[in-house]
């Protein structure tokens, strides 16, 4: 039995492209993925990471101007000067309508509407049935791990964050940051439950290219712990796709996939560099062997870039294949 697992970057919902999705008092979301929607909803399983809050309606941060005029007007947490994103319960909704069944939710901006924020956020995701995992309510939600069960294949999904952009946590349980030691007892634990597992870090520098030796030394770790596949965001740039032979700590021999940054989704330009408005939607083919061994049978790729439209009534993002770098 095949089982194809649709993987995208960072879900960068920035106030432009919030401001872009209103129509009158209501926000429409669908049209950014109108064009990527037939592709995702085609899959198994599609996986993207939330690098946003549902934190309701009050305001996060304060606003502060953009010191050259070339760039928009954002909010910022007023003690680290950091951006602090906070979007509309209506992406939700379009995100489930447009083929998303998990969202990783351990990032740098998972903490920006503080721990109410964190807990409504996870609410928001619960009431539009889209799974997730990385932070939590509860420290016995915290206890409970992730399983897919796709065709009868088992499959365990984990998601770590570096940090929360020197915002505090009231409870260490609350978001799953990266720690070797616990992240080897998760791998252990899930091991028994599941037949494959994918673990999605936030983690490296913005803006390379490339994983730093730090992630690659990570990412090594977690395969010989039995991790599957490693992907990851948070640089906003695209990094190269590895496939690999390795044997983890019981001898056993498996394809490898790490992809430690999959770029922007979804975002406006940063820094005026046109790499951080691409992307691309990792497919992986899962096959059930026999005797029980479930690996990956086929990795492929679809780029992306966002689109910018300026009309006289506004101007419009959108998610589009990028056929410029269909061989990339």
């Amino acid at each position: 039995m095949k089982i194809t697992i649709a993987i995208v970057g960072d879900l960068l919902m920035k106030s432009e492209i919030i401001s872009s999705a209103k129509q009158q008092s209501e926000y429409k979301f669908e049209r950014i993925f109108s064009k990527v929607k037939p592709f995702l909803n085609k899959h198994d399983v599609t996986i993207g990471n939330l690098e946003t809050t549902f934190s309701g309606t009050r305001k996060l941060g304060v606003v502060r101007k953009c010191p050259t005029g070339n760039c928009p007007n954002e909010r910022r947490n007023p003690h680290t000067g950091r951006p602090v994103f906070n979007c509309p319960d209506e992406l939700a909704a379009a995100l489930k309508s447009t083929g998303f069944d998990v969202l990783t939710t351990a990032n740098n901006h998972c903490m920006d509407g503080g721990a109410a924020g964190l807990k409504r956020t996870l609410a928001v995701l619960d009431k539009h049935g889209l799974r997730h995992t990385g932070t939590y309510r509860t420290f016995e939600e915290s206890k409970r791990y992730l399983i897919l069960h796709v065709k009868g294949v088992k499959i365990g999904v984990l998601s770590y964050t570096s940090g929360t952009n020197s915002i505090s946590v009231p409870h260490r349980w609350m978001v799953n940051c990266i720690n070797p030691n616990k992240m080897a007892s998760d791998i252990r634990r899930l091991k028994d439950k599941t037949d494959f597992i994918i673990a999605y870090l936030h983690f490296g520098k913005e803006y390379r290219s490339s994983p730093t030796h730090k992630q690659k030394q990570l990412i090594h770790f977690l395969f010989k712990q039995g991790v599957n596949v490693v992907l990851g965001a948070h640089p906003h740039v695209l990094h190269p796709v590895s496939v690999s032979q390795e044997r983890d700590i019981q001898g056993q021999l498996r394809r490898r996939v790490a992809a430690s940054s999959l770029g922007n989704f979804v975002s406006t330009r940063l820094r005026n560099d046109k790499n951080t408005i691409r992307g691309k939607i990792l497919i992986l083919t899962l096959k059930k062997q026999q005797g029980g061994v479930t690996d990956v049978t086929k990795v492929e790729h679809m780029p992306t870039i966002v689109e910018q439209t300026v009309r006289k009534m506004g101007t419009f993002y959108r998610v589009v294949p990028d056929r410029s770098r269909d061989n990339a």
